[in-house]
């Protein structure tokens, strides 16, 4: 960017093509820069910039927001309205020519019920867009949380594998000074080599949940930012609060909703169908000499309701709305439960988290502290320090497990909710 302010003040010395030609090559080059910029993959992400980032650029997000323009064009297409018919006719009898024009009118509102239903359908769509939009979201969330847990394993093991390295080597100097058997060494250098074939598992997960947020948020599969979010960001709401939001907020639900919509505008216009179209015809003949030689003649079309009322479609679209309805209060039954039940259990997953994070991670940590610091001294064997090692480890571990089965049940409360978390 300094070379570019740079270059702007030397044009402003130059002759004036110059200049305006040199102005068009720096903006140019500003562009450019500036698309670098915003394509560029951010160096740190939180959650809420995850989540955003998801809504705009996701690729099924993307793709279902194509639906909208093929719903208004549906709109267009209810808006038409039936073509003119011309015929001419030439005959021996008389009159000997005709010239005729014959003009289909809809009648029983089908035009005004054919465009409700293309308008109800837009609606629909844009209710399924919010669906999968909040999908997504979740999904966003669990990929998210699930890359920062297995960078915190990742960051584990090589603790865990620097402090083993320190044990053989104490290990090994005990040996070499004759106060420890080989043994110890043996079981240090075991202990090592597990610490070591566990990272690399740790590191095949980090690359795998990494490559598959990058997807989730259209970035390189490489990319690597620094994810900042705590483990314990979240509100977990009462049952009470979580059923009211299900029930008010669900995406779910206002599909139900607008597809009814959508169902009972089919229905109306399923009975307008029963309504016979009307076409009326006029008609200019010539040449009927010696009665006349130019005359006229009209007509009136009626389709004559004999062997087809429709009144099995109205029938099917009846019943069809009959059975989103009923659809619809299951899933208010089954989203209620959800939401219940995940609001339940995403508070014990939480104050499970906590207690590890307030509680037992510190003891854990100042545990493998002094097993270090009394084999150093030569106060216990390697045995103690390595159970107490594991112990250690084992701890962090599940606090690391204790905070995604938070963020998964915040996740699933989500779900259950079918609306973004407040």
């Amino acid at each position: 960017m300094q070379e570019l302010i740079r270059a702007r003040t030397l044009l402003s010395n130059t002759t004036p093509v110059l200049r305006r030609l040199g102005f068009m090559i720096l903006v140019c080059l500003m562009t450019a820069a500036s698309l670098q910029a915003q394509t560029a993959p951010p160096t740190q992400l939180t959650l809420e910039a995850a989540l955003a980032r998801a809504a705009e650029a996701n690729p099924t997000i993307v793709a279902a927001r194509q639906r909208r323009a093929v719903d208004l064009a549906g709109v267009d297409v209810a808006r038409e309205r039936p073509n003119p018919e011309a015929h001419v006719e030439f005959e021996r009898e008389t009159p000997k020519e005709a010239y005729g024009m014959a003009v289909p009118v809809e009648t029983g509102g089908k035009r005004g019920r054919r465009i409700a239903v293309s308008q109800a359908t837009v609606r629909v769509g844009e209710s399924e867009l919010a669906q999968i939009v909040v999908e997504v979201r979740n999904a966003v969330r669990r990929a998210y949380f699930a890359r920062a847990i297995a960078d915190a394993r990742l960051a584990l093991f090589g603790e865990l594998r620097d402090i083993a390295t320190r044990a053989r080597d104490a290990a090994q100097a005990r040996f070499a000074a004759g106060s420890a058997p080989r043994l110890e060494v043996v079981q240090a250098d075991l202990a090592l080599a597990q610490v070591e074939n566990d990272a690399v598992s740790a590191r095949a997960t980090a690359d795998v949940a990494r490559a598959r947020l990058n997807t989730l948020l259209a970035l390189p599969l490489d990319a690597a930012p620094q994810l900042v979010t705590p483990f314990d960001t979240g509100t977990v709401p009462s049952a009470a609060d979580a059923i009211a939001r299900a029930q008010g907020a669900s995406t779910e639900l206002a599909v139900f909703d607008r597809r009814i919509e959508e169902q009972r505008a089919k229905t109306a216009l399923a009975r307008a169908m029963q309504v016979p179209d009307v076409t009326p015809e006029g008609m200019l003949t010539r040449n009927a000499a010696p009665e006349f030689d130019v005359g006229w003649r009209a007509a009136v079309v009626v389709a004559v309701p004999v062997f087809t009322r429709h009144r099995a479609g109205v029938r099917l679209e009846e019943a069809t709305l009959v059975l989103i309805t009923s659809e619809r209060a299951a899933a208010l039954t089954r989203i209620t439960g959800d939401a219940a039940a995940n609001a339940a259990l995403a508070a014990a997953q939480r104050d499970q988290y906590q207690r590890y994070r307030d509680q037992i991670l510190p003891r854990a940590t100042e545990v493998e502290r002094m097993a270090e610091d009394s084999y150093r001294l030569g106060q216990t064997g390697v045995a103690a320090f390595l159970q107490a090692l594991q112990s250690a480890r084992d701890a962090r571990l599940r606090a690391l497990q204790a905070a995604l089965d938070f963020q998964n049940a915040l996740a699933d409360l989500e779900r259950a909710l079918g609306a973004p978390l407040q």
